[in-house]
């Protein structure tokens, strides 16, 4: 009975087949966490190559002390830092003797049963990669958000990529099992040196030679998110207009190799993987930046879309990214970056104006016609990009919320817009509030509904913070979930403490998130309040 059968059938113990390299630099507070949880996925693990890229904090002495007690373990040094994730991967990649690798940064860890999971599946499938569902955890509260869920919802086999565009959205490379001759008859590798995105261009080098792909629903990596580390990741350290730069010539490459290797549906797909994420991540925060930022963003943004031909745009032109891509375009300075954060929030909101064009034509603004809504006219009300603004005001007497959804073209009033049901649900933990359901009465082109929000409620977890989530429901059955946009004006954003019988004071801070949607801190009681005070006191030193 060979491995591979071992691997697929239950009960059956499997072969040591596969390596992880696991690559890291000055990360010693970590590093030995994310080798023992590779170590520890049992005897399916053949070897562990540790690529140290130039530490000079101890990880290279951490990792020697490790292998000593551990003979699956190579710890290969690297002299010179290579300034980049691609290098030490390659390198750990050349050291490998195992028939399948695996890639594990020194921050993350790899859950119980991961390779088991994905060995079994790339054995039973014969696939050249397996993939599986990774998860973000927020550090410290622990919070898990699942990447690309709808990939990885169900066990599946995809003999060619094509016939699933939606890979192209997981540009991660460490979620997956790699057969290692296939890399290697391909000559797949990362790009050297420091090129941040590099995971983009191995993915994409990775389905542009056409592997069989297995994809199985099982937790196979937990992705650490520190966002108060003093050093950020790649993909959290934005601040710069080089990220930015990076990040589209990653995505150009991508394109490039993808077209090349004929494989035309997946290049166009990985355009409209640019337009729908990418973009619409950085224009959510792009009012944050200083104007040099943003003009040096938007002529960046604005060579990368010229490449984009018209089949690119024609591809559902009322999707927000695409919409939102055309505005960038159409302007040579950046404009309207208030209302692109609201069509770039998930889901997407289209405030107000609602212009014309002298025929009638839904446009985006009067001095812009060029840019037609007019694909808003059909798209299914569940797809719309609703808008709904919100008011919080906290009162001893009772805290209400104040919502108004606004008509948009006509197809509101044609849904028939009936009730909003409203819930806060918790960032850390997801635990949900709800405010109940409230009738949407019609005015002037709005309908507006009021509900009362239960404050002691919220802080019954603990200080925390809260989203507000809304779902509206339409005169044939038909809803669409969104969230609302925080309105601004008269105070509605100020803190306030409100008495309380139960804590006797709960501090409440309605505030605005990057997309602009109503969120709300809140804090129990005198210790509390101090909890907040000392955690905006942190946020302002660092």
């Amino acid at each position: 009975m060979n491995a591979a059968m071992n691997a697929a059938m239950p009960g059956v113990m499997p072969a040591p087949q596969v390596a992880v390299v696991v690559i890291g630099y000055d990360d010693a507070a970590h590093v030995a966490d994310a080798v023992r949880s590779a170590l520890a996925q049992g005897p399916a693990v053949r070897e562990v190559v540790a690529v140290d890229d130039g530490s000079a904090d101890g990880s290279a002495g951490l990792l020697d002390r490790l292998a000593a007690a551990e003979p699956r373990l190579k710890v290969i040094r690297r002299r010179v830092n290579s300034g980049g994730c691609g290098t030490p991967r390659n390198t750990g990649l050349d050291a490998v003797t195992s028939p399948y690798v695996m890639f594990l940064d020194s921050d993350d860890v790899l859950p119980p049963g991961a390779v088991d999971a994905l060995l079994a599946a790339a054995a039973g499938a014969r696939a050249e990669v397996t993939g599986g569902l990774c998860v973000r955890r927020e550090l410290p509260s622990g919070r898990e958000v699942p990447w690309q869920p709808r990939l990885y919802a169900l066990h599946a086999v995809v003999p060619h990529p094509a016939r699933r565009p939606r890979l192209v959205h997981d540009t991660l490379c460490v979620n997956k099992l790699y057969r290692t001759g296939f890399l290697r008859e391909h000559g797949i590798r990362f790009p050297e040196g420091r090129f941040p995105y590099e995971d983009v261009v191995f993915t994409a080098r990775v389905l542009a030679a056409d592997p069989r792909i297995a994809l199985v629903p099982d937790r196979v990596y937990v992705w650490h998110v520190r966002r108060s580390a003093e050093r950020l990741s790649i993909s959290l350290d934005r601040a710069g207009v080089v990220n930015w730069r990076a990040r589209t010539e990653a995505c150009r490459q991508a394109y490039e190799i993808l077209l090349g290797a004929g494989q035309k549906e997946l290049a166009r797909a990985s355009r409209a993987k640019f337009l729908d994420h990418d973009l619409r991540m950085y224009l959510r925060e792009l009012g944050l930046r200083d104007a040099s930022y943003q003009r040096a963003w938007w002529e960046l943004t604005r060579a990368h879309l010229a490449e984009y031909d018209a089949d690119d745009w024609a591809r559902d032109p009322a999707a927000p990214g695409r919409l939102a891509g055309r505005v960038v375009l159409a302007c040579p300075e950046p404009r309207d970056l208030p209302r692109l954060r609201e069509l770039a929030a998930r889901p997407a909101r289209l405030r107000p104006p609602y212009a014309r064009a002298a025929d009638g034509t839904p446009v985006w603004s009067e001095d812009l016609p060029q840019i037609s809504l007019e694909p808003l006219l059909t798209r299914p009300v569940r797809e719309l990009p609703l808008a709904v603004d919100a008011a919080l005001r906290p009162r001893a007497r009772g805290t209400r919320l104040r919502l108004r959804l606004h008509e948009l073209y006509g197809r509101v009033a044609q849904a028939g817009p009936e009730t909003v049901e409203a819930e806060w649900r918790h960032r850390d933990d997801g635990t949900v509030v709800s405010c109940g359901t409230a009738a949407l009465v019609p005015s002037t082109d709005s309908w507006s509904a009021e509900t009362a929000v239960d404050l002691p409620a919220l802080a019954a977890p603990g200080a925390g913070t809260w989203d507000l989530r809304l779902r509206l429901r339409f005169r044939d059955g038909v809803s669409r979930d969104v969230t609302a946009h925080a309105l601004t004006s008269a105070g509605l954003l100020r803190r306030s403490a409100v008495p309380s019988a139960r804590y006797g004071v709960v501090l409440v801070q309605p505030y605005t998130t990057h997309s602009g949607a109503l969120a709300l801190r809140v804090a129990p009681g005198v210790r509390g309040v101090l909890s907040v005070a000392r955690g905006r006191l942190r946020r302002l030193l660092h």
